[in-house]
């Protein structure tokens, strides 16, 4: 039988672009976390005398070749293992391309978890991240899951905290952003930026966000009591319970929704904390002049409205409780939303869709909840 692989999609929570490196990578600092939105990697694989890979999908973009990160992970972990096989691979795409989701780096660790289960063996720990850091930047967070840190040019992974599910909207707008243009449109911005105080023809000094966004999701995830953002369960007073009450969709009981607050409390708690120490995502700078209508999407996500003619943000008047956060997603075209309750997720991606795109509401997933759900039939 088939082994089916839900191939989750990852959304950044916070993304500073450092210098390009030696090796031509940029560094980068992010927080990954994944969404329970996915495609469906079909792995079947048996040994033979000589490796064969056939792979298809029902999308006509998609490589069918080695070019493919799911083909060159199967490949190159064959090699590893010392192992010929024959190995068909079919991938069902419900995730954007070029969208910032990292659907095509999942793709690959899909491919890699239903390899192994095909055949029986795994590779140790250390190496499957190795040989994950080799066929792209964003495939070894899959192989954690979660709430992963990213650093590096985002290959160097490790897990966080986790967030609690917290509901999600993606808007899905239909342009491609190219991430290694996104790049190159980075450098020429810092090029032609000037500095204050220095000749023109003076080369501006590198911005040096990777120390500061790693600075804010320290103190974002600190232990609880230290810095104020985590209130323990049993330190919250019926005062505040009962003040939150209300937040969710119809409770089954009490017991049910004072967990549900508490959870809600934790998600958003952590969220603002890093809000409020004004995360962003660097290539906002350089996407968003491009393609206009991606910095509109962020403020119906939001819940604000268009630039009005003095240049300041309308808030809509329809949504009373706007965003906990919304970026866009890597270097896009994908964006999203952070929401308290399904309510407001819904008026954001009604929002979203009355201005022409599409927008399908979702939730961040856990760790556990990850790898619980990751095999499919």
């Amino acid at each position: 039988m088939p082994t089916h692989v839900r191939s989750y999609s990852k959304i950044n929570l916070g993304l500073a672009i450092g210098p390009a490196r030696v090796d031509g990578f940029h560094g980068l600092t992010t927080m990954y976390q994944t969404l329970a939105l996915y495609d469906v990697v079909t792995i079947s694989a048996v040994r033979s005398a000589e490796t064969a890979i056939t792979l298809t999908s029902n999308h006509p973009w998609v490589p069918p070749d080695s070019r493919n990160t799911a083909w060159r992970m199967v490949e190159r972990c064959l090699l590893r293992i010392g192992l010929k096989a024959n190995v068909r691979i079919r991938i069902q795409k419900n995730m954007p391309i070029q969208g910032g989701m990292g659907a095509g780096s999942a793709n690959a660790a899909a491919a890699l978890i239903g390899l192994e289960r095909e055949l029986g063996l795994a590779l140790p720990g250390p190496e499957r991240l190795k040989l994950a850091a080799e066929i792209g930047s964003d495939v070894p967070l899959f192989l954690l899951g979660g709430s992963v840190l990213g650093v590096g040019r985002g290959e160097e992974v490790y897990p966080l905290p986790d967030l609690p599910e917290t509901a999600c909207v993606v808007a899905m707008p239909d342009v491609g952003v190219s991430t290694p243009q996104a790049f190159r449109d980075w450098d020429a911005l810092l090029a032609a930026t000037p500095v204050p105080g220095t000749p023109a023809l003076t080369k501006p000094p590198i911005q040096d966000t990777l120390k500061e966004l790693s600075l804010v999701l320290a103190s974002a995830f600190a232990e609880p009591g230290t810095s104020g953002i985590f209130c323990k369960p049993e330190a919250q007073s019926p005062e505040h319970l009962k003040q939150n009450q209300g937040r969710h969709e119809k409770p089954p009981d009490e017991f049910d929704q004072t967990k549900a607050t508490l959870q809600q409390d934790l998600a958003e708690n952590t969220l603002l904390a890093l809000v409020r120490t004004g995360i962003e995502n660097d290539f906002e700078q350089v996407v968003f002049p491009i393609h206009p209508l991606l910095r509109d999407l962020k403020r119906y996500l939001m819940g604000t409205a268009p630039e009005a003619v003095s240049g300041a943000d309308l808030r809509d008047p329809n949504q009373s409780s706007p965003a906990l956060y919304a970026s866009l997603s890597g270097s896009g075209s994908a964006l999203f939303g952070l929401y308290r309750s399904l309510a407001d997720a819904t008026a954001a991606q009604q929002r979203v869709q009355a201005a022409g795109c599409k927008a399908v509401i979702t939730h961040t997933l856990p760790r556990t909840a990850y790898w619980r759900t990751m095999f499919a039939g």
